[in-house]
């Protein structure tokens, strides 16, 4: 069943900002609403390992302090934020979803979270992560499963759960989550918010536990698209116009990638088509499952590399199903992993030709809506088919090519939120953000 909203539900970072000039609010307001949502709201959710509730208190107050002496740091100053427990933040506990990290703390923060703190953030936990993020469905945590506020039954989505779970919910309007094959995107399409994968190392990883270093990224998810820009904004000092030319948008036809429930493509669609019917495209012959081979092929090689001395240590640590995953990705030879990142720059160079009349594909987010915890099939049609599959098929693409990618709410199936993604060439971050407000207007 879902939970009753949060303070934060509807209220963009913009409206918050506002509302801290004019005086109609305090950091400390915000904050202590946020605190009080946690307590109310996470033992149903499970979004939070960790919330701090002194660290955070002391941050609002700081921050009011200095908007009352006349310094402001920008539009998250004074504004409550959750953070990804993959993400290193000074004093508060990380454990990576993983029991091979119970009771470390690190002593430094994370680039990400230091560039938060400049921008007077106020930090109020962390937030639950699928173990290692090594998967897309958010139920395999040290911490539990994070469970999605509009169903407490289903899954949040991973790897990034607990994060898109706190701001579905309304009780942060931010949070900071890692996309390594759709982890912030995934989350925020299941839970009904918005999500933005930036462009690869255009927020840094620094600080972040990896999964794949050269797929990682660093992302934000909020209640809108304005406000993961916004974020974004701060986080990279990239002078993102707010506003820009209408972006040309098409329809991609992602069934060469996964054909996804009927209903979901069909809600898409029509939120994609919301401002205009767009032109539909294809992907080239063949390039749907090199990209996806060659995503599985580097994902496992490199998440084996970071985790290899732990398999042999103490595999013992490890939950069963990412264990099971290691060891399978353990059988993956060397010199494919050679060939997949030769095969990479090819499929970059070659996916420019997709933007060759448009600016913006667009296509859904996740094949399906968000299935009950522990589920690991999904029937489709006459199929039956892995859920983690269903969940990433649509999204790692856009790691192999680096390229941007925001999701935003499209509607529902079944009253479970359906996501739209929209992706462009990095550098055309001003006409992803363009495209959004035009079709979520």
């Amino acid at each position: 069943m879902p939970i009753p909203p949060g303070p934060f539900i509807g209220r963009t970072l913009a409206r918050l900002a506002q509302d801290l000039r004019d005086g109609r609010t305090t950091s400390t307001d915000l904050t202590e609403q946020a605190l009080g949502a946690a307590a109310a709201l996470d033992p149903a959710l499970n979004a939070f390992v960790t919330v701090d509730g002194t660290g955070a208190l002391e941050a609002a107050k700081a921050a009011d302090d200095e908007l009352a002496a006349g310094r402001d740091r920008g539009p998250l100053h004074g504004i409550p934020v959750a953070v990804k427990d993959l993400i290193e933040v000074a004093g508060l506990p990380a454990t990576m979803g993983s029991r091979h990290f119970t009771g470390y703390v690190p002593g430094r923060d994370a680039a990400c979270v230091a560039r938060l703190r400049e921008a007077g953030a106020v930090i109020v936990g962390k937030t639950t992560t699928h173990e290692f993020a090594y998967g897309p469905t958010g139920d395999r945590s040290a911490n539990g499963a994070s469970r999605n506020p509009h169903d407490t039954g289903r899954m949040s989505g991973g790897s990034s759960g607990g994060s898109g779970a706190a701001v579905a919910a309304g009780i942060v309007p931010l949070a900071l989550g890692t996309d390594t094959g759709g982890s912030v995107r995934i989350p925020s399409a299941l839970c009904g918010v918005a999500g933005f994968k930036p462009a690869y190392d255009a927020i840094s990883a620094d600080g972040v536990f990896p999964l794949s270093r050269s797929l990682d990224h660093v992302g934000v998810l909020a209640g809108d698209a304005d406000s993961c820009l916004t974020a974004y904004r701060c986080l990279t000092g990239d002078e993102v116009p707010e506003r820009a030319e209408d972006a040309r948008v098409a329809w991609l036809d992602a069934s060469d990638l996964f054909a996804g429930d009927p209903e979901v493509v069909a809600v898409a669609r029509a939120a994609a088509g919301s401002a205009g019917e767009p032109p539909e495209i294809r992907l080239p012959e063949g390039f749907a499952e090199e990209v996806l081979r060659t995503y599985r092929t580097i994902q496992s090689c490199e998440a084996v590399a970071v985790h290899a001395e732990r398999m042999e240590r103490a595999p013992e640590l490890f939950g069963e199903e990412v264990l099971e995953r290691l060891r399978g990705a353990a059988q993956v030879p060397g010199w494919r992993y050679v060939r997949a990142v030769q095969d990479r720059e090819r499929l970059i160079a070659a996916a420019g030709a997709l933007f060759e009349h448009h600016d913006v594909l667009a296509l859904p987010t996740a094949a399906i809506t968000a299935p009950p915890i522990d589920r690991r099939e999904v029937a489709l049609g006459s199929e039956t088919v892995p859920v983690g599959v269903a969940l990433l098929s649509l999204t790692c693409p856009w790691n192999v090519l680096r390229f941007p990618a925001l999701t935003v709410p499209a509607g529902t199936v079944a009253g479970l939120p359906v996501g739209l993604q929209l992706v462009s060439r990095p550098g055309d971050e001003a006409l992803l953000f363009s495209a959004a407000r035009r079709l979520t207007a």
